[in-house]
């Protein structure tokens, strides 16, 4: 008995230090068999059109969870990227046949990028915990959203066609949305593995204070963390648009905790210090998976939510099991 309990607790340290190495491959091999488990529930469901849809959707909760996932490394978390999303859109779609797409786009990435200024500040010089701090800009962009609404409200909206394209087109099968999502991507995951700044975010996660007292300026990183977190929430929202092709109040909102997820799922500490943008690409691509299959199953909505939490919460609760340090 001694024997087989030794044996059998070498294989589960074995398989905790594996998972920690090489976080992706688990994450990848239960991508793959959600799609296996999807096509014997559907037979032919996957397909090329699949596929690109799957990708077009996941794009943008990919793009939302990057910057959970840059806030996470410090220990911190952004709750108002789905209004600076939301607000970039609406203001894109509002503005569109007063400045034209360029001026539209342009403008409309001023107020998710004064967000993300006004949250680093708060975090970085006020010590205002992130949660609060991102909970408190997200209320205050929803109330200034209402109100630029009603200013508004008799210009009309469109989608600019530039990001319809972005948002829905297809070039020989491939979503042009990864003309965006691809070089974000890898600016990101090099950033984060061969730059300075990537190597401090994860020092002020692991230890703010012992990065201080090294002579990091703990202040500048997490002021130009939230800006960036700001800007990426800005083209998503305006990617958003372009795929859904309908601005509202609330546009982006409903994918804040998904994008959490997502960033949790990929293997980034809530704690800081740990954790990469690959887990979190095919962390969004689970959770659209998942979301397929769902709507496959035809469970009703409320149904259908609880089954997603439970299985996030399954998925992740197993995946730090596995990574916790022991």
């Amino acid at each position: 008995m001694t024997s087989v309990s030794s044996s059998s607790n070498n294989w589960l340290k074995s398989l905790r230090t594996f998972v920690r190495d090489y976080p992706i491959i688990p994450l990848i091999i239960l991508l793959l068999g959600l799609v296996v488990a999807l096509e014997v529930m559907r037979p032919g469901i996957i397909n090329e059109r699949w596929m690109a849809n799957t990708i077009k959707f996941a794009i943008p909760l990919a793009m939302l969870a990057a910057c959970q996932t840059l806030t996470m490394l410090t220990g911190g978390i952004d709750l108002s990227v789905g209004v600076a999303a939301t607000v970039s859109a609406f203001v894109a779609a509002s503005q569109l046949t007063v400045l034209g797409p360029t001026g539209a786009i342009l403008v409309a990435l001023v107020p998710p990028l004064l967000i993300g200024l006004v949250n680093g500040v708060g975090v970085a010089l006020f010590r205002v915990h992130p949660l609060i701090m991102t909970l408190g800009t997200g209320l205050i962009g929803t109330g200034c959203l209402l109100v630029y609404q009603r200013t508004v409200i008799a210009s009309g909206s469109s989608v600019p066609d530039i990001l319809s394209w972005l948002g829905t087109g297809l070039s020989y099968g491939v979503p042009n949305s990864l003309i965006i999502f691809v070089p974000l991507a890898v600016i990101i995951i090099v950033g984060l593995r061969r730059t300075g700044f990537g190597r401090l975010l994860y020092a002020v996660g692991e230890n703010e204070d012992a990065a201080r007292l090294a002579g990091v300026r703990t202040w500048q990183v997490l002021i130009t963390l939230y800006v960036i977190s700001g800007f990426i929430a800005g083209i998503t929202g305006l990617l958003y648009l372009g795929l859904i092709k309908a601005p509202s109040l609330s546009l982006v909102e409903p994918r804040v905790l998904p994008s959490v997820a997502a960033a949790v799922i990929g293997g980034t500490s809530i704690f800081g210090g740990r954790g990469g943008y690959s887990g979190t690409i095919v962390g969004a691509l689970i959770l659209t998976v998942l979301a397929t299959m769902l709507t496959v199953m035809q469970i009703p909505e409320g149904t259908r939510r609880i089954f997603f939490g439970l299985i996030i919460l399954g998925v992740t609760a197993i995946y730090v099991r596995l990574t916790q340090d022991r």
